[in-house]
């Protein structure tokens, strides 16, 4: 079992209505059909949406997806219309609100890889292949890999993995001419993303992405290259055969294995709250992966 440990209820605003409570995002739609996104504060670990929130993580990923959104505009375009908040939401949706172009979302996490780790490890040590894909031996956690990948996963519902799937299945639910297209716009927008964050001492090692089409057009949604959807280690700290430090939530996940919270993640039993201390250490790491890569002060 797992999900939501407390499902907040949908705040209620004239002219919009909820569509979907998420991990972190709630979504709407107003009048016109557009879509509301609102990134929360909340935080999942090991498929649970946790009963603590990080102060301002919501903002962070919104304000962050928008300077990327810049920085890949000639490569993809994205959903974006406008950041004002709607008449009549709440002062708090300021900063953490994008209202978006309703899309037809492509069914399929487009993932990206050009390190070894996470899932793809797991995979690899079993066959020596990340989706079905060969690759050399000799590999470790955290080794670079020859060139980047196309690793798609199926999207799951919340409390659920996603699950890594081969590029064949994506061709036969999408189609061989789309499945080429979210292959070689995926692997565009990382080889641009992994230069940026290079640029300014980051490595991106891998990272997800969504797409939908707005009519014919292949377009860039959701968040992008935050450190929800993505895994970014400081490069000066790199040492394949060790797991990376991380700018995510890896102390809220270091915590609640450790001895300390009391919680065993093979029962059913739904994890305790966050110690402040483990708050303001994962605030302050969403916060320096902003400025980090934006280069801005956070405010």
């Amino acid at each position: 079992m797992s999900g939501f440990v407390e499902k907040p209820e949908p705040v209620q605003v004239p002219g919009l209505t909820h569509l979907h409570t998420g991990k972190v995002r709630d979504l709407y739609q107003n009048a016109a059909g557009d879509l509301i996104m609102v990134a929360s504060d909340r935080i999942s670990a090991y498929d649970w949406v946790l009963p603590t929130e990080i102060p301002d993580k919501g903002r962070v990923l919104t304000q962050l997806s928008l300077w990327w959104f810049e920085q890949l505009a000639d490569l993809a375009p994205n959903h974006v219309l406008s950041t004002e908040i709607p008449d009549g939401a709440p002062a708090d949706w300021a900063g953490r609100t994008l209202v978006c172009t309703s899309l037809a979302m492509v069914p399929v996490e487009c993932v990206a890889r050009g390190y070894l780790t996470g899932s793809g490890l797991a995979e690899y040590r079993q066959s020596r292949t990340v989706c079905g894909l060969a690759l050399p031996e000799g590999l470790v956690d955290g080794s670079e890999l020859p060139a980047p990948i196309f690793t798609p996963a199926a999207k799951a519902a919340v409390g659920e993995h996603d699950e890594n799937v081969s590029y064949e299945e994506v061709a036969r639910q999408v189609g061989p001419e789309v499945a080429a297209q979210l292959r070689q716009l995926t692997l565009a927008v990382y080889g641009r993303a992994r230069d940026i964050a290079r640029e300014r001492g980051l490595i991106l090692a891998d990272t997800k992405f969504e797409f939908g089409f707005n009519g014919e057009e292949l377009t860039l949604a959701d968040e992008v290259l935050t450190p929800d959807s993505s895994r970014f280690w400081p490069a000066d700290q790199w040492e394949p055969g060790r797991a990376q430090p991380s700018f995510d939530k890896q102390f809220v996940r270091d915590w609640l294995t450790s001895a300390a919270s009391g919680w065993d993640r093979a029962s059913e039993q739904p994890p305790p709250a966050l110690p402040q201390e483990v708050v303001d250490h994962t605030r302050a790491k969403y916060i320096e992966a902003y400025e980090r890569l934006t280069g801005l002060p956070w405010s």
